[in-house]
């Protein structure tokens, strides 16, 4: 009999969980201990993550856990794709008893950076950074250096008149 057509159980640990408030663009690991709780392999065969935020630390969406073990499934959260509340779901995929899939829940409040009107000298420092630091505003980009004249150049144009 194929392995994947026995059904079994399976124990995510501490699911449904709520995070403390994580500022954006942080990145915040997340483990999770699944069980499995039947007498046949659980055969995961798929993960889907909520968002592009999600990925798998190993990238690997397929395994097997026996009888009675444990496995850590461990993810990484990029805070920067959201802000304020966010709920997120890991669907696992596997030969489930009930269910051809199980959730996996969690959320966590993204705190915007700044809660304040920025002052011109951290507009000023955010633009010097942006355009590639402080010689580059003085000397300017290699495309728009403006143009220049020869030295003698000068004593050319004096000495016609």
């Amino acid at each position: 009999m194929d392995i994947s057509k026995r059904k079994t159980t399976m124990e995510i640990e501490d699911n449904d969980r709520h995070y403390y408030p994580v500022l954006a663009g942080q990145q915040q690991d997340l483990s999770f201990n699944l069980k499995n709780t039947g007498k046949n392999p659980l055969m995961i065969t798929d993960i889907i993550t909520s968002c592009g935020c999600l990925k798998l630390e190993d990238g690997n969406g397929t395994f097997s856990v026996p009888p009675g073990k444990e496995r850590l499934l461990t993810l990484s959260y990029n805070s920067s794709k959201n802000v304020g509340y966010v709920k997120h779901y890991i669907t696992l995929y596997g030969n489930f008893k009930d269910a051809p899939s199980q959730e996996i829940v969690f959320d966590v409040h993204v705190v915007p950076d700044a809660m304040y009107t920025k002052d011109y000298e951290e507009l000023y420092a955010d633009e010097i950074k942006r355009q590639g630091g402080l010689k580059r505003l003085v000397d300017g980009a290699e495309n728009n250096k403006g143009y220049y004249i020869d030295e003698d150049s000068d004593k050319n144009i004096h000495s016609k008149h």
